[in-house]
């Protein structure tokens, strides 16, 4: 690799930047008023400054030190989500935030940071192999920690993209039949959901009975899919308790909303709904900048940050929607595509870590401005307004383009055990 950042995915960035921060002012600007710092669009234009000199900053950092210094990156910002139990404000229901002035910042957006790092060193290391359970144990504790700890704290939207990072995985040899049970658990999940738990275990047991005839012969078969057929029905009941006892109400609502299951446009499906008819109200070319009237008049909530693609919609339409979303594809396949042209596992696993929680981010918000995903509070990567969650995918993104501009490890610096 040469020893220069990539300058299409510099470019890339700078893209996303400018479409958000337009977005942002067009659905927050009053006609003939003056421009204000204080506003949404003048509070971004702080955060995308300083947002740049932390890309800045870490891009002269080589990446030996994020290589060296990962677990202590990721153990530091696990301190800051437990230090959020105690001194931690509320915001829309979650204690997820840390007053800072008059400033918040929420941890758990940093906090994915520092599990790509930590994750995609460990995956580096020659003694991982994702064929043993042991290692992928291990794998799944460093996710699963800020997993559990962001949902102690009610803030379920953050702790999701977390759990894709099972495609870095993947990549580095996890067994597909894990990704398979993990589809097949969602879907399990939505059918106990939409149907009564009987239903779903009556189907199972037919399926089961089915199968038992096309393989009676094969005695190991037959235990296979006893076991599977087991844990299936213990998941049911499972799902079954905890979505009635441990899920909350308003949780319960988006997702039967979204499964069709209830309609509720004046009360829980109310976003989602005004969301909607922003978007389809953009026809083909949209609006015009400034004339999206469902943004402008406040009919859609949280337009800046959850909603800001049902701005892009209304004002640009159906191209414009689909540009930005071309942006974004551009955008992961050029972090994919450098990835795998670097010559060391931990950046070519960082780049596929990070990689994936752009695309977990950018597949929810959009797939919950048009109703195909619950509504669950998570911001669109560059574009929704926020300091937290652009300084932290500033740091992914300006990370990977530090490690990816640099010789490998081991080319610079010997063997691996020289860096560690």
């Amino acid at each position: 690799m040469k020893n220069k950042p990539d300058w299409l995915l510099i470019l890339l960035f700078f893209l996303l930047l400018i479409v958000g921060w337009v977005s942002i002012y067009f659905t927050v600007y009053q006609q003939g008023g003056d421009f204000s710092m204080d506003s949404n669009y003048g509070m971004q234009l702080i955060w995308i400054a300083s947002a740049l000199f932390i890309g800045l900053f870490v891009l002269v950092i080589h990446k030996r030190f994020y290589y060296n210094f990962a677990a202590y990156i990721y153990m530091f910002f696990i301190a800051l989500i437990l230090l959020v139990f105690f001194i931690g404000i509320e915001r829309s229901g979650a204690k997820s935030w840390l007053g800072i002035g008059g400033f918040g910042i929420q941890p758990a957006e940093f906090a994915k940071y520092g599990a790509c790092l930590l994750l995609s060193r460990f995956l580096s290391l020659h003694s991982c192999d994702l064929t043993k359970w042991k290692q992928v144990l291990i794998a799944a504790v460093i996710i699963l920690i800020p997993v559990g700890l962001i949902l102690l704290q009610n803030d379920t939207g953050s702790a999701i993209p977390f759990l894709f990072l099972i495609f870095a995985l993947f990549r580095e040899g996890l067994s597909p039949w894990i990704l398979i049970v993990g589809i097949a658990t969602v879907l399990l999940f939505a059918l106990v959901v939409y149907f009564s738990q009987w239903m779903i275990m009556v189907a199972l047991t037919v399926l089961f009975l089915a199968f038992i005839i096309l393989f009676y012969r094969k005695r190991k078969r037959f235990w296979t899919l006893a076991i599977v057929y087991l844990c299936a029905i213990g998941f049911v009941f499972s799902v079954d308790i905890v979505y009635r006892n441990v899920v909350k109400e308003h949780q319960r609502k988006r997702i039967e909303l979204l499964l069709g299951k209830i309609d509720d446009p004046k009360g829980s499906g109310f976003n989602v709904n005004q969301s909607m008819i922003a978007i389809g109200s953009g026809g083909l070319l949209g609006k015009g900048f400034g004339e999206g009237t469902q943004t402008r008049l406040n009919f859609v909530p949280e337009q800046t940050t959850d909603f800001i693609f049902c701005t892009i919609g209304e004002e640009h339409g159906f191209v414009g929607a689909v540009l930005v979303i071309l942006l974004y594809i551009f955008f992961i396949w050029r972090i994919i595509i450098l990835a795998e042209k670097c010559d060391d596992a931990f950046v070519r696993s960082f780049g596929y870590c990070i990689a994936s929680i752009f695309f977990a981010h950018i597949m929810i918000n959009i797939g919950m401005t048009i109703g195909l995903m619950p509504v669950i509070g998570i911001p669109l990567p560059f574009i929704s307004y926020g300091g937290s969650s652009l300084w932290a995918f500033t740091l992914m993104i300006f990370t990977f383009l530090s490690m990816s501009k640099n010789k490998s490890i081991i080319n610079m610096y010997g063997t691996e055990d020289d860096v560690q």
